[in-house]
């Protein structure tokens, strides 16, 4: 019997792509699969569209929640009742290629028992379905190389530094997962917590092939930070928090300090102080002594 995998398809206003996201499920060449519907307090018309999904197919669970909990909340509640050796954390706006599922379990099962993630490349959709590219382009200095080269293995400072995995894209062990004791439901967002904390124990491997179609539309979570303000930039600081408590050695320290001065720049740029502040004190803590790290310390006391 292969292994069992749970699709936790998470919706909260996506009627517009609700049922091709749900017909890419039941397009998979992959027969054995557990699907929960989960329906975030969606006031569009998802959760009609949901029950009808759940009527025509009774094996899949359904899960309408009547106040809106945030994704990391609404995925837990499934993700504890689900029973598959290996999760997809399926955003209702999203498509799976066919072959999305196979490929990646016949990865894993090629792969250490260290590996906890298995990710890969993704194409990038209007909100009316034309092509914007792919996540992992091409770079045109070097034909045929990606621009940045995704990461595999020990992947920990990787994530810390720079931005490359496509969310979507990503199938966890549930092992990791149950080892991490799901998403932190403080958080307002989930994915860069997970991959700070699952890649500190677990190993990442980088598929080269398309698996996913991720649509780019005003009511996704990325298109909420504005030039104004970044609703999430307070979990960010969180994450941080964590990250340099998980830190071994120095290029680890140096690694999440590039993040630091990224996430600072962009907090100053939106004049949110109070975060710049608190940004500047992490910074400082993995400064080493000389006049920069005074600098830092500095700022973040001012």
């Amino acid at each position: 019997m292969p292994p069992l995998v749970s699709i936790i398809a998470l919706c909260h206003n996506h009627a517009r792509f609700l049922r091709t996201a749900l017909d890419s499920i039941l397009a998979q060449d992959y027969p054995h699969l557990e699907v929960w519907l989960v329906d975030d307090a969606s006031h569009d018309g998802s959760p009609a569209i949901l029950r009808e999904y759940a009527q025509a197919y009774p094996g899949w669970h359904l899960l309408l929640l009547p106040e809106n909990v945030g994704n990391c909340r609404a995925f837990n509640r499934a993700f504890f009742q689900s029973k598959g050796e290996f999760i997809i954390d399926f955003a209702t706006d999203d498509e799976l290629l066919p072959r999305r599922i196979s490929q990646q379990v016949a990865l894993f099962e090629a792969l250490p028992p260290s590996y906890g993630v298995v990710y890969s490349n993704c194409e990038l959709l209007s909100e009316t379905g034309q092509s914007l590219g792919l996540h992992q382009r091409p770079d045109p200095r070097h034909p045929g190389q990606l621009r940045p080269r995704p990461a595999s293995g020990w992947v920990f400072a990787d994530v810390l530094a720079r931005y490359f995995i496509s969310a979507p894209t990503v199938l966890v062990r549930r092992a990791t997962l149950l080892a991490l004791n799901g998403y932190d439901e403080e958080l307002s967002y989930e994915d860069f917590d997970f991959w700070v904390r699952a890649s500190r124990d677990w190993q990442f491997h980088y598929q080269e092939e398309v698996t996913t179609r991720k649509h780019k539309h005003p009511r996704s979570k990325s298109a909420q930070v504005t030039s104004r303000r970044d609703p999430y930039l307070a979990s960010t600081i969180r994450i941080c928090h964590k990250a340099l408590a998980l830190c071994r050695n120095a290029p680890e320290l140096a690694a999440l300090r590039v993040r630091l001065r990224y996430e600072l720049r962009h907090a100053l740029r939106r004049r949110q102080l109070p975060e710049a502040r608190e940004l500047a004190q992490l910074l400082a803590q993995t400064r080493p002594p000389g006049l920069l790290g005074l600098f830092f310390k500095l700022l973040a006391s001012s």
